[in-house]
């Protein structure tokens, strides 16, 4: 996809900080503020988000409405924290913090994105059943014709910040339309496109470099249900395929359709720093 479009939207990095002036610890020492916290436990909320539930921010709302049970007893109470030898329950189901899994898909045609499904139909999830023993779950959504990129994770804050607008995740799409696609729409798609009274901010549209002009790559980083369909019907073109190529940096490069990996440090290092 070649754009014509400049971004302006980049991030420019935070001045360094000089640590030169202060003062180092001395670590052959006994840190006792380090062991008082470990046996002060940590709090519920970051337990529940570490247990791959939800983010500590979802937590405290479960809390507060009475979903957390620790020893027998209903906490309501925000900041409680929570020893490695308690009794956590959610809903009734005992839980505990796991390691953090990442996992990415290229996911297939006529799969849809949720855990399970009360008709029948195949999910993500028969996709990814082995890819790891802790609860891993999807991180947006792909609607059930679309392909491409989709990731896993127990890592509740991470997908809570991969799924907030205000961090402007970006994806990159591949669309297959019904017809050519004329300048004239290109053209107005780079400006300002209002779809059910919202305003839909498109970062990059282009022709596919090398294709025929039916084949469109457009960058958002909106995560409106259904956006990239509804933004070609809105100029009156029906797409025929969609194919997710980027999600938040991370690339189909070497992952067939239906197969799907683990992510390396550097890539989940990469996410958190979004």
């Amino acid at each position: 996809m070649n754009s014509n479009r400049n971004s302006s939207r980049g991030r420019q990095g935070g001045n360094k900080k000089s640590y030169q002036n202060k003062k180092r610890k001395d670590y052959t020492k006994p840190q006792p503020t380090q062991k008082a916290n470990i046996e002060d436990g940590i709090r519920l909320n970051k337990y529940i988000a570490n247990s791959g539930i939800c983010s500590r921010r979802e937590a405290d709302t479960f809390i507060a409405s009475g979903n957390v049970v620790v020893n027998g007893k209903v906490i309501t109470e925000m900041g409680f924290k929570v020893k490695p030898t308690d009794d956590v329950r959610f809903d009734g189901t005992a839980i505990s913090p796991e390691e953090k899994k990442y996992v990415l898909l290229n996911k297939p045609k006529n799969y849809i994105t949720t855990m399970d499904d009360d008709r029948g139909r195949k999910t993500v999830m028969d996709l990814i059943q082995n890819a790891a023993k802790e609860r891993i779950y999807p991180v947006g959504r792909l609607d059930r014709n679309t392909t491409g990129l989709l990731l896993f994770t127990n890592d509740g804050d991470l997908a809570k910040k991969l799924t907030h607008p205000k961090h402007n995740v970006q994806k990159l799409y591949h669309a297959s339309l019904d017809r050519k696609f004329e300048v004239k729409d290109l053209h107005k798609m780079r400006d300002e496109v209002v779809i059910e009274g919202k305003r839909v901010f498109i970062d990059e549209v282009d022709y596919v470099a090398g294709e025929k002009k039916t084949e469109v790559g457009i960058k958002i980083h909106s995560g409106r249900n259904r956006i990239v369909r509804k933004i070609f019907e809105h100029f009156g073109y029906k797409v025929v395929k969609l194919d997710r190529v980027i999600f938040a940096g991370l690339t189909k490069k070497n992952l067939p359709r239906g197969r799907y990996r683990e992510l390396t440090s550097q890539e989940v290092n990469n996410l958190h720093m979004i």
